[in-house]
C-alpha cells in the first residue's frame, strides 16, 4: 500500500488476469486518513486502452473510495506478457464540503502553486485463476447416479446424462450376467437329471441281466433290448448337453 500524506492507495500495482478477447477489470481503494476533503484525478499513458470510473472524485475525511479500472478486450498478447502502461493518481486538498462538480483541472496544476501529491502505478499481467476441479461425491457402488451441483444450485445436464448412461449400461450388464447364470444353472440341472436317469437304467439293466442268467432266459429278450435302446438314447442326450 502506498502511504501518501493525503491518500493511502491499495494496491500499488494494477494486476489484470490477462485473457485474449476479454474485458478485464481491477480495483483501487483510496483511503483518506486526514480530516480534510481530498480531491483526486487518475491519468494513464494509454487512455484508449483503459476506462477509469470514476477518473475524478472527492474522498471525504476518514473515508474510502473505490476506483474501477477496466482494460478493453485485447486481440493479441504482448511479448513475454510484459506491459509498459502506467497510471498516475494525483490528489490535492479540496475545500470543505467539496463534491465532484467542484473539481477543476486547475486544482492539479503544480505551476499554479497547488500542493499536488502524485502516485505512479504500473500495470502487471497475471495468469487467470484456474477453475476448481470437479469432486465426485459417493462411490461407484451407489445404486443410482448422482448429478453434480454447480455453485448456483443447478445440476449439470451433461454430467447427469453421462452418469445415467453409465448406470444403465451397468444395469444391462448385470441383467445379462444374471440371465447367463440362470441358463447355465438350468442346463446343469438337466444334465445332472439325465446322468441320474442313465445311472438308474444301467443299474436296472444290470439287474435284469443277472436275473436272466439265473433263470436261463426267464426274462423276455425284447424287454432287455428295449431297456438297452433307452440307455443309448439317454447317453446321446447326455453328450449333447
Amino acid at each position: 500500500m502506498s502511504s501518501g500524506e493525503l491518500l493511502h492507495i491499495q494496491p500499488q500495482e494494477l494486476q489484470f488476469p490477462f485473457e485474449l478477447r476479454k474485458q478485464i477489470s481491477c480495483s483501487l481503494q483510496l483511503s483518506n486518513k486526514t480530516d480534510n476533503y481530498v480531491a483526486f484525478k487518475v491519468k494513464t499513458t494509454n487512455p484508449k486502452k483503459y476506462c477509469v470510473r470514476p477518473n475524478t472524485g472527492v474522498v471525504m475525511p476518514r473515508s474510502t473510495c473505490d476506483v474501477i479500472v477496466t482494460m478493453q478486450a485485447q486481440k493479441e498478447a504482448p511479448p513475454d506478457m510484459q506491459c509498459k502502461d502506467k497510471f498516475l493518481l494525483q490528489s490535492v486538498v479540496a475545500s470543505p464540503g467539496a463534491t465532484t462538480k467542484d473539481i477543476t483541472p486547475e486544482m492539479f496544476n503544480k505551476e499554479s502553486g497547488h500542493d499536488v501529491e502524485e502516485c505512479k502505478l504500473r500495470v502487471v499481467y497475471v495468469a487467470p485463476p484456474q477453475p476448481p476441479s470437479p469432486v465426485r461425491e459417493g462411490s461407484d457402488e451407489d445404486s443410482s447416479p448422482r448429478a453434480s451441483v454447480s455453485e448456483n444450485g443447478h445440476s449439470s445436464a451433461a454430467e447427469f446424462t453421462g452418469a445415467s448412461k453409465a448406470f444403465n449400461e451397468r444395469a444391462e450388464h448385470q441383467d445379462a450376467s444374471f440371465e447367463a447364470r440362470a441358463h447355465i444353472s438350468k442346463v446343469t440341472e438337466e444334465r445332472n437329471s439325465v446322468v441320474e436317469q442313465n445311472r438308474r437304467l444301467q443299474q436296472e439293466l444290470e439287474l435284469l441281466r443277472r436275473d436272466a442268467s439265473r433263470s436261463h432266459g426267464g426274462v423276455p429278450f425284447m424287454y432287455v433290448v428295449l431297456v438297452g435302446i433307452i440307455g443309448l438314447i439317454l447317453g446321446f442326450l447326455l453328450k449333447r448337453t
